[in-house]
């Protein structure tokens, strides 16, 4: 039985002397994936992996989010992402480009992939350059935050469908960011607003920076019961905020937490790796897919 100790009251668990790169389908994974299921996040310190370890880790969960594949409609090679400011030859992007202003908008409570064909399953994120201060990855589960919210706010959320825009959460940052073609790639995507784990049947909300609009709600009203249902799930006492060390490896499921990045002084370089998987329908997608 692998060895776990709590990462946050509410969620989470830091896993113990595993190597990452002797995981395989037949050694480890189920437990890690059960592990997965139960308690939405793991960490995993001091990992030593390269990006074909992180490849075929990621390969475990699902299949590899390839946006641009998505995207083209045709095959393009994955590879994996990188969340980083640096240029190369040791400089970085200016802090007021467009490039740092969407790393900001990383900043935001957030769930990757909502406004995709196909949302994502899980992340895994992994540092590799760190800068000498900031630049923390946050996390609140949105199980948690369901199981523990206002029944009135329960009751307006508990059936609703909730429209999704890359583009709406870019121009929080800037309107130019908003603006461009990369951001308006996708159509409008709806979900419904619960999705309950397969395994644990434990719901959690699912809900997003990119969420703009509840069917059948105004604009306006609707927005302010998504911001209303973000603020209540990312309370600061519901939130864990890791301080990455160089090979930490953090895990966390897409369906039921949210997660967001901290500033760091941007003059100095900050890489993380990224890959997401996407869900398939042993990952209940059926459960809030809109039909």
């Amino acid at each position: 039985m692998l060895k776990t100790t709590p990462l946050h009251g509410k969620f989470g668990v830091i896993v113990h002397d595993v190597d990452l790169r002797e995981v395989t389908r037949e050694h480890l994974f189920g437990e890690i994936r059960q592990l997965f299921e139960e308690h939405s996040a793991l960490l995993f310190p001091a990992q030593q992996i390269s990006d074909a370890d992180h490849t075929r880790l990621a390969e475990l969960f699902g299949p590899l989010e390839n946006r641009e594949a998505m995207a083209s409609g045709r095959d393009v090679p994955f590879e994996v992402s990188p969340v980083s400011n640096e240029k190369g030859e040791g400089s970085v992007t200016a802090a007021e480009s467009l490039h740092t202003l969407n790393l900001q908008a990383n900043m935001l409570w957030h769930t990757d992939s909502t406004f995709l064909p196909v949302p994502a399953l899980v992340n895994l994120l992994t540092a590799t350059v760190l800068p000498s201060r900031g630049g923390e990855t946050e996390l609140a589960s949105t199980r948690a935050g369901w199981a523990e919210m206002p029944q009135a706010m329960r009751d307006k959320l508990k059936d609703a469908v909730i429209w999704h825009r890359l583009s709406h959460s870019r121009k929080k940052i800037s309107p130019e960011l908003g603006a461009m073609p990369v951001m308006n790639r996708w159509p409008d995507r709806p979900w419904k607003a619960i999705w309950p784990n397969p395994v644990t049947g434990e719901e959690a909300l699912y809900i997003a920076s990119h969420s703009f609009a509840i069917e059948g709600m105004g604009l306006g009203e609707g927005e302010a019961l998504i911001d209303e249902a973000i603020a209540f799930c990312t309370r600061p006492e519901a939130v864990y905020s890791h301080k990455w060390n160089v090979g930490d490896v953090l895990i966390w499921d897409e369906r039921a937490v949210l997660h967001r990045g901290r500033p760091w002084p941007y003059e100095e370089p900050r890489t993380l790796r990224s890959i997401c998987c996407s869900a398939t329908e042993n990952d209940g997608l059926a459960a809030v897919r809109v039909v």
